[in-house]
């Protein structure tokens, strides 16, 4: 394991997150019971990414640690019963859960943020959140507006403090800004985040790309939802956000969309820059438009 990089001098920024809590020791929610929650929730060792970013998720559900001198940045935290192996793996790479300022998310389904209340109890992070994935969290439940609000047994660990953020705002833990995009579509509340990773002089863009995907409740319609075209347009504008990102690095909620598995194995085939991919936003947008377009077609032959 690569040692963590020499931490340099905080900056100021937009928003600065310090500890306000106090921590306490890591009780893991109850888990949830799913098809593929055993699947998705194998253990997976920590690995760096680039620069000061390393992955500490599960085989199937990303959790993704930023590291700096004045703590940890989490984003996501995947299924409450993967809150122990988020510690363990965090612990592995010689930090502590406690060091956690900030914890964000990309969407509110328990496949993501499943583990971000104990996560939070553990270490007395922030949570920052879009106000629709807030809502989501304090209720621990999608809103009645999400594609998938329908599905039965979806709901996981309310969180009890959420701190609102505003499309574009950047937030600061240490030397390192981070981005919220809004990007709904997924869900009403879907975020984006962008952030640079340095290692030595070499600086890149990395991107943790919300799902785009048009998955929904069987009687949900992108097209029917009550807002007429409004929220197909809104999930194509969510699309070229994503496309136009400045962006080196892509990673996502799922690792599998990204080909995580193929990118560490070339990496351990001596390919050094195996996860560095410029055009990786830009395909991952591409493959999200022409899926929403077939849902969308499909969805206007059933009329």
């Amino acid at each position: 394991m690569k040692a963590l990089p020499r931490f340099f001098a905080n900056v100021l920024a937009t928003t600065s997150l310090t500890a306000t809590t106090a921590a306490a020791p890591l009780v893991a929610d109850a888990p949830i019971d799913c098809g593929q929650c055993a699947t998705w929730n194998q253990p997976q060792e920590p690995f760096l990414v680039f620069g000061d970013t390393y992955y500490v998720g599960t085989t199937e559900l990303a959790a993704i640690l930023i590291t700096t001198a004045e703590g940890l940045i989490l984003l996501d935290a995947a299924l409450p019963q993967s809150a122990a192996l988020i510690d363990a793996n965090i612990r592995a790479l010689g930090r502590r859960t406690e060091e956690l300022r900030l914890i964000v998310s990309s969407h509110a389904h328990f496949d993501h943020v499943g583990g971000i209340a104990a996560l939070q109890r553990a270490s007395g992070a922030t949570v920052v959140a879009s106000p629709s994935s807030a809502a989501a969290l304090g209720n621990g439940r999608p809103t009645p507006d999400d594609p998938q609000y329908a599905i039965p047994n979806n709901a996981f660990p309310a969180v009890t403090d959420v701190r609102v953020i505003a499309n574009g705002e950047t937030l600061t833990v240490g030397h390192v800004k981070i981005t919220a995009h809004f990007t709904p579509g997924h869900t009403p509340g879907g975020t984006t985040w962008t952030w640079q990773s340095c290692e030595d002089k070499r600086c890149l863009d990395l991107v943790y790309a919300d799902s785009l995907n048009a998955v929904s409740a069987d009687t949900f319609r992108f097209t029917g939802s009550g807002q007429g075209s409004a929220l197909v347009d809104a999930f194509r504008d969510s699309i070229r956000t994503v496309a136009e990102l400045p962006c080196d690095i892509l990673l996502s909620p799922h690792p599998g969309f990204i080909a995580m598995e193929d990118k560490l194995r070339r990496r351990s085939e001596g390919e050094a820059d195996a996860f560095i991919d410029m055009t990786a936003c830009a395909a991952y947008a591409a493959a999200a438009a022409s899926r929403l377009e077939q849902r969308v077609a499909a969805e206007n032959e059933t009329r």
